[in-house]
């Protein structure tokens, strides 16, 4: 049996120790270490070379955002966040994703009152498989849009076939959609939905982030938005989201707290493709990226059904190449791209 070593790292004794059980609990695990700061961290990184490691966000001298980014640049390995449910801590969390974390954890989700054993225990297998892949994401051509020439190329071949663009992703994600959503120029005259996995109260401040850095405007979802040109719409997290056609021909969102299917996120990629799907028919282009699980294959499956386009991310790039793995699969797919090719991919078929 495969076994995989993780640094625990975290300023408090207590948590050390409740992370390291949880962790432990799961035969495949064993603590290879603990660090009380980002110095001790990045040193027992280099010198223990761990499969994973948890790294607190918020810690005093070198903080988590610091050591992450010394480890990625000196001895890159798979690190999940653990954060505090403040703004603060939301904001310094989603900072880390774009450096290069793989995914992060809430603590009260896994410690304390609020813990839960479905969230502990999604949250030992997630980093199972994080730990086995040993990837990490690399943001060096984050927001790179390459060369004017290129990015003309590209939009003197859009034909507006299309009408609308959703993105699905979960673990990975983040970092994916920063290689992605910045390239899209302000002129794109077609909407674009995304559905990242995420606990309530970060969508939110991802729109916000999101919002500095891209040609389109960003925001999160609320009930009852239109579906227009010229923006990105950030699915909130904690609730569904349908589109829904009006009678004047207008495509509004429904936000609401019950999946009509058996899901366990929220949001879920398939309840909004499959209401979107219906809809949009043959204008709808549906992209797959990296993320653990199948959420997505019902809604392409959908997309298919009514002749929309369905793009998944290669298994090369994904951080977990689980979602674009089981469409692919299942020959849903009409085209399997790196993440590096997934603009070019996009725009070549609007």
């Amino acid at each position: 049996m495969k076994q995989y070593g993780v640094l625990v790292v975290d300023d408090s004794a207590f948590m050390r120790r409740c992370i390291s059980l949880i962790i432990e609990k799961d035969p495949e695990f064993f603590i290879i270490g603990i660090a009380r700061d980002g110095i001790d961290a990045v040193e027992k990184v280099k010198r223990l070379k761990p499969d994973l490691v948890t790294m607190d966000v918020e810690m005093p001298g070198m903080d988590g955002i610091s050591a992450l980014k010394e480890i990625i640049k000196t001895c890159p390995v798979p690190v999940v966040m653990l954060s505090n449910h403040t703004e603060k801590g939301t904001k310094t969390t989603l900072e880390a994703l774009e450096i290069g974390a793989v995914d992060f954890f809430l603590k009260s989700s896994l410690i304390g009152e609020e813990a839960k054993d479905n969230l502990i225990d999604e949250f030992v297998k997630k980093i199972k498989v994080i730990a086995s892949s040993g990837k990490v994401q690399h943001n060096e051509t984050s927001i790179e849009v390459g060369t004017t020439e290129g990015l003309e190329a590209i939009k003197s071949a859009f034909s507006h076939k299309r009408d609308l663009l959703i993105i699905g992703c979960s673990t990975g994600g983040p970092s994916a959609l920063q290689s992605i959503l910045p390239r899209f120029p302000k002129e794109l005259p077609v909407p674009i939905i995304v559905i990242q996995h995420m606990p309530p109260g970060f969508t939110g401040p991802l729109a916000e982030r999101f919002d500095t850095i891209c040609s389109l405007h960003v925001k999160e979802i609320e009930n009852g938005d239109v579906l227009e040109v010229g923006n990105i719409y950030i699915a909130p997290a904690g609730f569904q989201t349908f589109l829904e056609e009006s009678k004047d021909n207008k495509i509004t969102f429904k936000v609401d707290e019950v999946a009509p299917i058996d899901t366990l996120y929220k949001p879920s990629i398939d309840v909004t493709l499959n209401s979107a799907a219906p809809i949009l028919k043959s204008k709808l282009v549906c992209v797959i990226l990296t993320g653990m699980g199948n959420d997505g294959l019902m809604g392409c499956g959908n997309v298919k059904e009514n002749n929309g386009y369905v793009i998944v991310e290669a298994e090369e790039s994904c951080i977990v190449y689980g979602m674009p793995k089981v469409v692919f699969e299942a020959g849903l797919a009409d085209i399997q791209v790196p993440l590096p090719r997934i603009f070019e991919q996009i725009m070549l078929h609007l």
